[in-house]
């Protein structure tokens, strides 16, 4: 029995909702969306065999969600564009607004360490262009080569501890990551706050940053 133009556009609709229908698959997307990845790397970012990641990579593939480039000897993927990003922050806030386990999950593990209403885009972009603030990156240093936040200084977590004297106790601090649920804001925010410093988090990462069409810049931190 034949199906209808209709039925069929959804059964193609439905192969994207399974593409996203793994946490796995949806940190991988996470990770691609800070910029381009071999499977290696995006193995070992992740914490899953190579085979396995090739695997969920292929699916979010067939989905339309990944693409790939060949680099030498390397294959190469990344976002297929920035309508991706938009359709996880879509995801994630329907979660949000009607999942009670979600809710109970952002209570306890995330507003524990970040009570404070987080800084919007808009109010970021103002700030920075007024010289008000610090912006800080708190994602590892080739994240951050990739691209960044205009006038953003690096300084990934795990070196934070280390690197205190590089920022100034005087004047605001503004820390991002990878999105909205990245961890490394929320420890880099508890940490800071612990020694006296002033600082908010940004209400999401760098990919809505981009999504929303504000301005980029690319290369490593100075002195890297």
């Amino acid at each position: 029995m034949s199906i209808g133009p209709k039925q069929a556009l959804l059964a193609e609709f439905a192969a994207v909702a399974r593409a996203l229908g793994s946490p796995k698959r949806l940190e991988m997307l996470e990770h691609l969306a800070q910029g381009e990845r071999g499977v290696e790397a995006l193995a070992k970012r992740i914490s899953l065999s190579i085979a396995n990641v090739s695997q969920h990579l292929q699916q979010l593939k067939r989905a339309g969600l990944v693409a790939s480039r060949r680099d030498g000897k390397f294959v190469l993927y990344r976002l297929t564009d920035e309508r991706v990003v938009m359709l996880m922050r879509a995801l994630f806030d329907v979660g949000e607004r009607n999942l009670a386990e979600v809710d109970r999950i952002l209570r306890s593990h995330f507003a524990e360490r970040d009570s404070l209403e987080p800084v919007t885009r808009e109010e970021l972009l103002e700030r920075t262009r007024g010289g008000l603030v610090t912006v800080l990156d708190v994602r590892p240093a080739d994240e951050f080569a990739a691209a960044h936040l205009p006038g953003a200084v690096n300084i990934p977590l795990v070196e934070l501890e280390a690197r205190l004297s590089e920022l100034d106790p005087r004047q605001e601090i503004v820390a991002y990551c990878r999105g909205p649920y990245c961890v490394l804001s929320f420890e880099a925010v508890a940490a800071l706050r612990a020694r006296g410093f002033k600082v908010r988090r940004l209400q999401d990462g760098l990919p809505e940053w981009r999504a929303a069409g504000l301005p980029m810049e690319q290369g490593a931190a100075s002195g890297a």
